[in-house]
């Protein structure tokens, strides 16, 4: 096993970081900007810094195919970053909500991307062509807390949330005209927007801190406050999954 790294950045807390797909760029939130590192041999030097939030950046992931960023922030915005020959340009993605974003996580088709919020949603939101901006649509039930952790199956349609409610979601995140019609999976064949597709509460209604589907989507595992680990292995469509905990 290789031996760790110890990068020592700055002296501010870091609420989220993403490295680019070659491990070579690495964005770290720092409080309301995200700053760029660039590897050069065994360190990372700061190459550029993304402005343009004016609180504490939550959130920030980039894509491993295009290379954008998006980001989001206690400002109840977010940010998406295309890399260009002059730097990066940034376009505002109105998420139409009203408490902070807390996370966001592009989806593998890199076509749209996931926030959580505390607001009690989650915006999926997409690039509209006609328009020429990014637009925001929202999943809302039966979700009653701050979301806090989501997560992209691998068919960029269904999305996994942990809350501070204690439950871990599977939902559809389906958007017509963006998605194809994904393959029947054994979390469901049939996924309007909104479906929720798997709804697993932690056993002492502990904060659900991480959420992640196997390689294969057939499997979700959740991480929560009272330090349990809890895989959920669906049998088949329309059957409830059985959790397993740890």
């Amino acid at each position: 096993m290789s031996p760790p790294e110890v990068h020592h950045l700055f002296n501010h807390p870091v609420a989220d970081h993403s490295f680019s797909a070659d491990r070579q760029t690495l964005a770290v939130a720092r409080e309301n900007v995200v700053d760029l590192y660039q590897r050069s041999g065994n360190k990372y030097s700061l190459q550029d810094e993304l402005t343009g939030h004016d609180k504490t950046v939550t959130g920030v992931d980039i894509a491993p195919k295009s290379g954008k960023i998006v980001t989001c922030s206690q400002d109840r915005n977010a940010y998406v970053w295309e890399p260009t020959p002059e730097g990066w340009k940034p376009t505002l993605v109105l998420l139409r909500i009203n408490r902070a974003a807390t996370c966001v996580r592009w989806a593998p088709s890199e076509t749209k991307f996931a926030v959580g919020s505390g607001a009690r949603l989650v915006p999926v939101c997409y690039f509209e062509e006609e328009d020429n901006w990014w637009v925001s649509k929202h999943i809302k039930k039966p979700i009653r807390s701050t979301i806090t952790a989501v997560s992209w199956h691998p068919n960029s349609v269904l999305l996994a949330a942990g809350s501070t409610d204690g439950h871990a979601r599977v939902l559809s995140a389906f958007v017509k005209g963006v998605d194809e019609r994904p393959e029947p999976s054994p979390w469901g064949e049939r996924l309007p927007f909104n479906t929720v597709c798997g709804e697993f509460l932690n056993n002492t209604a502990g904060w659900i801190h991480s959420v992640a589907f196997s390689p294969s989507g057939n499997a979700l595992a959740f991480a929560a406050h009272d330090s349990t680990l809890t895989v959920v292995y669906p049998s088949a469509p329309e059957a409830p999954p059985a959790p397993s905990s740890a």
